[in-house]
């Protein structure tokens, strides 16, 4: 089950909204933990015994980490806790990777040494994150262990954040687990961010999606340049729209039940460097490797070079984060040879271009980079890249213009809304009048033009989801 799906929109979201506004503020937590662990269930089955197993053992590592004044059982319990959450996640999710390249290297066949693939649970990179975060936080005494487990188990298997995020840290949800404020004001802001999101996810996403789905499956060696452009970009705009609408959902639906989510995305395409786009992009994700990787492993304290071999292993690992592929190493390393370029060779030179050639520059890698990032072979997305620099074999005018003759109309109008809005126009689009920025809370725009806006946004989204069956997941890899 997803958040833009029919089933969650119109059945489970209302009757657990329902359930949990009726029910005594003493049952609120356990009504949650129950809705979150059936929406697991729903899409994973008995796989979400592994949530389970995590919250027991994660749940256990905290309360020993706490319980012990030894330092050195302490960190004992750490190390146990921290294996115990990586050999999950790999087992899971780098086993068939790891045969697979095995396999290829002493020429056998992949079900010689694994008969079965194993099934990759959804979500379990960003649940297994948040357990790390909150047995080392345990063991940095930053915050106390949960001596509830149901109360443990409700941070990790929260499903508005639990299958693409936001990944939230124990601290910052800690007290709102254990008493947290409910209000109309908040409710309708939730509701508010969640529309947005969704309008985002179908409206937009998808339709990049169903182009860039489209041009992606064509032969790359004959793919003339302008497609494959045109691919790219509408790529590179599903998976920001995509994304962040699925932020924008996840927080709106805490806000609904009285949780303030941080945020995880702040218009990365405006950036105007790679350092700045990992400011604006993922922020929970590059938060999280930055205080629990980068930082420990002396993060730019220890001289350049440490600094430069720190950032490599942590855009290494990035890369492997969101898939078991080289094309995610190689792309999380692209990502990570240009931030120690930018605080070289590329510092002073690219502080004294203009903005619009910064953005440019910044845009130019991100696309480029996302080449490996959407291609899974090697060898796929290097003929990919051939054809953006025209160096595909005999490029086919033919499929440019059957590409061209159906890209026109919505899709068009799509394709230009979605350049604007990439942009923060619409936050000054939000401070008009019309909105009720200017005028008091009773305003006659806040109460009928904004509720009655909304409303529209989400009857035009649900509707587009009823007829169209077309509505891809792309965090089923991450």
């Amino acid at each position: 089950m997803v958040f833009s799906s029919i089933i969650f929109l119109l059945l489970f979201l209302p009757i657990t909204l329902t359930a949990y506004y009726l029910v005594g503020e003493r049952f609120r937590n356990l009504l949650l933990l129950f809705a979150s662990l059936l929406f697991y269930a729903w899409g994973e089955g008995y796989y979400l015994a592994i949530m389970i197993v995590s919250i027991g053992v994660n749940y256990t590592i905290g309360m020993q980490i706490n319980r012990s004044n030894s330092q050195f059982i302490r960190r004992r319990w750490l190390i146990a806790g921290i294996i115990a959450n990586l050999l999950t996640l790999g087992i899971f999710k780098y086993t068939n990777w790891l045969v697979a390249n095995a396999a290829g290297l002493f020429s056998l066949p992949a079900t010689d040494i694994l008969p079965q693939p194993i099934h990759l649970p959804i979500g379990i990179s960003f649940f297994t994150f948040q357990a790390l975060s909150y047995i080392i936080d345990v063991y940095r005494n930053e915050t106390a262990a949960q001596q509830n487990p149901f109360r443990l188990g409700l941070y990790i298997a929260s499903f508005p954040q639990l299958i693409a995020g936001p990944i939230v840290r124990y601290n910052q949800v800690a007290d709102q687990i254990i008493k947290r404020t409910h209000s109309f004001a908040l409710f309708a802001s939730g509701v508010e961010r969640f529309t947005f999101g969704l309008a985002k996810k179908v409206l937009i996403a998808n339709p990049m999606a169903a182009m860039a789905d489209r041009i992606f499956a064509l032969d790359y060696a004959h793919l003339p340049p302008e497609v494959a452009w045109l691919g790219i970009i509408c790529y590179t705009l599903q998976i920001y729209f995509d994304f962040s609408g699925y932020s924008d959902m996840a927080i709106g639906l805490g806000r609904m039940f009285g949780f303030h989510f941080p945020e995880n995305f702040n218009y990365p395409y405006i950036s105007r460097s790679i350092q700045e786009f990992w400011r604006r992009w993922h922020i929970s994700l590059s938060g999280w490797f930055r205080d629990y990787l980068y930082f420990p492993l002396g993060g730019n304290r220890k001289g350049e070079l440490t600094t430069y071999r720190n950032l490599f292993i942590v855009f290494l690992l990035c890369g492997l984060w969101h898939g078991a592929s080289w094309n995610f190493v190689i792309w999380g390393l692209i990502h990570g040879l240009f931030l120690v370029l930018e605080r070289n060779i590329l510092k002073g030179w690219l502080a004294r271009r203009r903005p619009l050639f910064q953005h440019f520059y910044a845009l130019f890698i991100v696309t480029n980079a996302w080449v490996f990032f959407r291609i899974e072979d090697l060898s796929d997305a290097l003929d990919y890249l051939k054809a953006l620099y025209f160096m595909a074999d005999q490029p086919i005018n033919g499929i440019s213009i059957g590409i061209q003759i159906e890209a026109d109309g919505l899709f068009l109008a799509t394709f230009g809304c979605a350049l604007l809005l990439a942009t923060p126009v619409f936050q000054y689009l939000k401070k008009l009048p019309l909105w009720g920025k200017e005028h008091g809370k009773n305003s006659l725009t806040t109460i009928i033009f904004k509720p009655a806006s909304l409303g529209l946004l989400l009857y035009i989204s649900i509707s587009f989801l009823a007829v169209n069956a077309y509505n891809p997941f792309i965090y089923f890899r991450f």
